[in-house]
């Protein structure tokens, strides 16, 4: 469920403009300033009557946002896209952890390079279901936790190269591994948990981004992001990932004009540490800005990650200081997301058109903060209409990927999901594809 980030509407919501977008058309603005009325009975029928079958570029003009981009198109790329099954088999469980969404993988070496065979990969994920399944149907007494880990060895898909990892208390029941605990936390918060990376000027501590959630009620798309923290894990192993450090940020904040404004989406680490291609010694960190699911960007040394006053953000045509002077750099995105560097130059944004929606989208830019270009919709998920699953977050990770190729994970999800997940196991885990370009 995280990272979805809209609400389920009461029967029905009341929009007008200045206000954030309603749920499912999150980003979609409407350019006009009359209120816009949704009943949510409508958008469950139109969703079933295959809304996603009409091609993305079609729903983008009729809601009158999300024109031609203005910086041209970079070079030429052709993009060919298939499944991974051997990737998503991965993630087919049926004993401990056996379904999660907010899939992000972090190299335990702090190198984003490709083909080292011999690298360990952190999975970190945000809400997990634990428990028994049989016959693809969860057993009675499964449990659901905020945030959970795998533990992968090589580059290959191999079950036994990868450990499922999941906290637990004094008696051994499951429990999130972290738990909002700073000046920010509010009372029945949890995390859910944004991208990270290892910081070799600190000590290969591990840093996470993480947002403060709480419930709104009772359906699955009624929640709330408050806030970001960072978490700093000193030992980043099975043992150390329960023993954190939380740091208090002011990343997540409402913008004067573009809506709620959140950090840690996604982050490329332009380091000579890190083997980036053309580093400058910075690591970027890409947020959302809610109003037009717009890429924000800031920036920082890693030395000095901890220390907010020393952040830099994009406004738009170079690098100041003050979260609100951030400005759009692309729209149309999803709330995870990544930017990884190609052979040639340039950067791929790679994300979930809209947020959420059926199709796997990439953007070609010339820098890490663009300018990307159009939107190609590298592929279109099945398990909506094959199985009437939203999609969401789709996010490369470069470091298991090939040259010239991207692994892509998504995620999936349902309407309903309460009752659906103690039906069917299957509805709730990440899915893979791979991308040549």
């Amino acid at each position: 469920m995280s990272g979805t980030h809209g609400r389920t509407t009461p029967d029905r919501w009341t929009w007008s403009m200045g206000m954030d977008c309603p749920p499912f058309l999150s980003g979609r603005m409407i350019l006009n300033s009359a209120p816009l009325k949704i009943n949510t009975s409508m958008i469950r029928m139109h969703f079933k009557n295959g809304l996603w079958a009409v091609p993305m570029a079609m729903i983008l003009s009729v809601f009158g946002v999300w024109a031609q981009e203005v910086s041209p198109e970079v070079g030429t790329y052709t993009f060919e896209a298939g499944p991974a099954p051997e990737w998503t088999a991965l993630m087919e469980r049926t004993s401990g952890w056996f379904g999660a969404d907010g899939i992000f993988s972090i190299p335990l070496d702090g190198k984003e390079d490709q083909g080292a065979a011999d690298k360990e990969t952190l999975f970190i994920f945000s809400d997990t279901y634990i428990g028994e399944v049989v016959h693809n149907v969860p057993r009675p007494g499964n449990v659901m936790v905020n945030n959970s880990t795998a533990w992968l060895k090589g580059l290959e898909p191999s079950g036994s190269a990868i450990d499922f990892e999941y906290n637990t208390d004094g008696k051994g029941r499951p429990i999130s591994y972290f738990v909002p605990d700073n000046k920010n936390a509010r009372a029945d918060e949890y995390f859910w948990l944004g991208d990270g990376f290892v910081n070799h000027e600190k000590n290969d501590a591990l840093y996470i981004f993480a947002y403060h959630v709480h419930k709104t009620g009772p359906n699955v798309f009624d929640f709330e992001q408050t806030n970001v923290a960072l978490l700093k894990i000193d030992e980043p192993n099975r043992r150390g990932m329960a023993r954190s450090a939380q740091i208090a940020t002011d990343l997540g904040f409402v913008h004067p004009t573009g809506g709620r404004v959140y950090f840690g989406s996604g982050i490329f680490v332009n380091t000579k540490e890190a083997n980036a291609p053309d580093p400058d010694g910075f690591v970027y960190i890409y947020g959302i800005m809610e109003r037009r699911k717009s890429l924000v960007a800031a920036r920082v040394l890693p030395k000095d990650i901890e220390d907010m006053d020393r952040w830099s953000f994009w406004n738009g045509g170079q690098w100041v200081e003050g979260k609100e002077n951030v400005a759009e750099i692309t729209n149309a995105v999803s709330n995870e997301l990544s930017v990884t560097p190609t052979e040639d130059g340039n950067y791929l944004l790679t994300f979930t058109v809209l947020g959420l929606s059926d199709k796997v989208g990439i953007r070609v830019g010339t820098s890490p903060v663009g300018p990307f270009g159009k939107i190609h919709e590298v592929y279109t998920c099945p398990e909506y209409k094959e199985k009437g699953l939203f999609t969401y977050n789709a996010k490369a990770h470069y470091h298991l990927s090939k040259p010239g190729e991207l692994l892509i994970s998504y995620n999936t999800i349902t309407m309903d999901f309460w009752e659906d997940i103690q039906k069917d196991a299957s509805i709730y885990h990440p899915r893979f594809i791979k991308v040549k370009y």
